[in-house]
C-alpha cells in the first residue's frame, strides 16, 4: 500500500500520496477539490484581491444581462412586427398570375382545392378574400381605401387584439351585412364613430357607391395599412366586381410555424400549380416575404446587430475573467510553487485555477441572468419604454426570450468564457518553485 500525506498550507489541506514507481508526490484527490477549497475555504480567500474580484464578476454579470436584453429585443421586435404585416395580409397568398395589385382578376377555387391546401401540414387556416380600391367620402373629407372582403371563415384574432371600439364583423350565410371595420386613422380623418354611417364611391362607369355602418374601430402600428384597409362582406366586392359566388381576389394562408414558412410555400405551390381555372388563369404562390421583401430584409438586418452586441459582451467579458485569472495566479504564487515542490504538473495546476474562475462566471452569470431576466420581464409586462410607431411600426419596446434562446446564451458564454482563459493559464508554467516559497 503506497503511503499518503496530508499537508496544510495557507489554511487549505491537501492529500498527496507517494508513487511506486515514479517516487514523486502526486495528488489523490482532484483539482475540482483543490479549487473549490481554494475559492471558498474563508482563510485561504482573505489574501485574494476583493475588489478586482468583484469587478471580473461584475463584467460578466453585466455582460450576459446586455445579451439577454439584446437578444429579447430583436426576436421580439421581429416577431411583432411580422405579426402584424401577416395580420394585414397572411403567411402566404395564392392569387391569379395576372394579379394586378388590389384590382385583380379574379379565381376560383374549388372546394376540392381548398381542402387541399388546408390538409398541408403547418396551414392552421385558409381564408378566401377579395379586394376593391374605392374613396370613403363624408360631407366634409374624403380618404382612398381598399375594402377588403372577407366571409365567416376569416380569423379575427389579430383585430380583435387592436380593437380599441365597437366589435369585429359578424359575417353569416345568410344576407349581406352592411356592417364594416375601420382604422382609427380613418375613424378620426371622417370623424366616424361606432354606429356612425359613410359612404363608400368606386371607380366605373358609372361610378357605384355603397352605404356602410362602422362597427368596430382598430388602430396598429402600421399606419400605411391603417390608412388603407376598410373590412366588409365579402359579397359586397363580388357583386361590385360582377363575380359570382365562387370567385375571389385570392385565399389567404395562416400557418402555426413562421419557420415552416418557405417550406410550407413549396408545397402549396405544388398543390396549386396544376390547378386550371374556368378561363383559363393560372394561379401564383406568393409568401408574406416576397410580397413586402424589404420590409423582411429590414427585420433580418438587426440579426447582425444582435450579433455584434453578443461578440461585444463576450469580449468584455471574457477580459475580464483574463485579468480575474491573472491575479488569482499572482495571488497563489507560493502555492503554485509548492505544488510543483510536490510534484504536480503544470496541466494539473492550470486545471484548479481554471476550475477556480469557473467559480466566479457562475456567479457572475447568476446575478446576470437575475438582472436579464428581471429587466426583460419588467417590459414585456408594463411596456414602460416607449418608441415611435411611425418610425419604428410598435410603440413600445416588445421583448421575447425562450427557454432555448435562454439556454443557448447561457451555454455560449459559460463555454466561451472558460475558453478564453486557457491560453491566459499557461504562466503557471513560468512560476518556479525555487523562486516563489516564501518561508516565515
Amino acid at each position: 500500500m503506497e503511503p499518503s500525506f496530508r499537508f496544510s498550507f495557507a489554511g487549505v489541506p491537501l492529500l498527496f500520496g507517494l508513487s511506486a514507481k515514479s517516487r514523486t508526490f502526486v495528488p489523490m484527490d482532484t483539482e475540482l477539490f483543490i479549487a473549490r477549497r481554494l475559492h471558498f475555504d474563508e482563510s485561504g480567500g482573505r489574501h485574494m484581491s476583493r475588489p478586482a474580484m468583484r469587478i471580473a464578476t461584475a463584467g460578466i454579470a453585466v455582460g450576459l444581462a446586455v445579451m439577454l436584453v439584446a437578444v429579447a429585443v430583436v426576436v421580439g421586435f421581429k416577431r411583432e412586427v411580422s405579426g402584424q404585416i401577416v395580420g394585414f395580409g397572411s403567411h402566404i397568398q395564392v392569387a391569379s398570375y395576372d394579379n394586378g395589385g388590389y384590382e385583380s382578376a379574379p379565381i376560383a377555387p374549388s372546394d376540392s382545392l381548398v381542402q387541399a391546401i388546408a390538409a398541408i401540414p403547418h396551414v392552421k387556416r385558409v381564408q378566401r378574400v377579395a379586394t376593391k380600391p374605392g374613396i370613403v367620402k363624408t360631407d366634409s373629407d374624403f380618404e382612398g381605401i381598399v375594402l377588403k372582403g372577407v366571409d365567416g371563415g376569416f380569423d379575427w384574432t389579430f383585430f380583435k387584439n387592436h380593437l380599441v371600439a365597437g366589435d369585429t364583423l359578424a359575417v353569416g350565410d345568410s344576407a349581406a351585412t352592411n356592417d364594416a371595420l375601420v382604422s382609427r386613422h380613418t375613424a378620426d380623418l371622417l370623424r366616424l364613430s361606432v354606429g356612425d354611417r359613410f359612404t363608400v364611391y368606386f371607380v366605373g362607369n358609372p361610378v357605384r357607391a355603397r352605404r356602410f355602418t362602422v362597427r368596430g374601430i382598430y388602430e396598429t402600428a402600421f399606419a400605411d395599412f391603417d390608412r388603407l384597409f376598410v373590412l366588409a362582406d365579402l359579397r359586397h366586392v363580388q357583386k361590385l366586381n360582377g363575380w359570382n359566388g365562387g370567385q375571389i381576389s385570392q385565399l389567404e394562408l395562416l400557418i402555426d410555424d413562421f419557420g415552416r414558412l418557405d417550406e410550407t410555400e413549396r408545397e402549396v405551390f405544388f398543390a396549386t400549380a396544376g390547378a386550371t381555372q374556368p378561363e383559363g388563369t393560372l394561379m401564383q404562390t406568393r409568401s408574406i416575404k416576397k410580397i413586402v421583401p424589404r420590409m423582411f430584409e429590414w427585420l433580418d438586418m438587426l440579426d447582425v446587430n444582435a450579433w455584434v452586441i453578443l461578440a461585444l459582451m463576450l469580449a468584455v467579458a471574457g477580459f475580464n475573467m483574463i485579468s480575474g485569472l491573472l491575479i488569482i495566479i499572482l495571488e497563489r504564487t507560493s502555492t503554485i510553487g509548492l505544488l510543483k515542490a510536490l510534484g504536480a504538473r503544470n496541466r494539473s495546476i492550470r486545471k484548479i485555477f481554471i476550475c477556480q474562475a469557473a467559480f466566479l462566471i457562475g456567479k457572475g452569470m447568476f446575478w446576470g441572468n437575475v438582472a436579464g431576466c428581471a429587466i426583460v420581464l419588467a417590459e414585456r409586462f408594463t411596456h414602460a419604454i416607449p418608441l415611435d410607431a411611425a418610425m419604428y411600426y410598435v410603440n413600445y419596446v416588445p421583448v421575447s426570450l425562450g427557454v432555448g434562446h435562454w439556454l443557448l446564451i447561457n451555454a455560449g458564454t459559460f463555454a466561451l468564457t472558460l475558453l478564453m482563459l486557457v491560453a491566459p493559464s499557461h504562466i503557471i508554467t513560468s512560476i518556479r518553485p525555487s523562486q516563489s516559497i516564501k518561508f516565515d
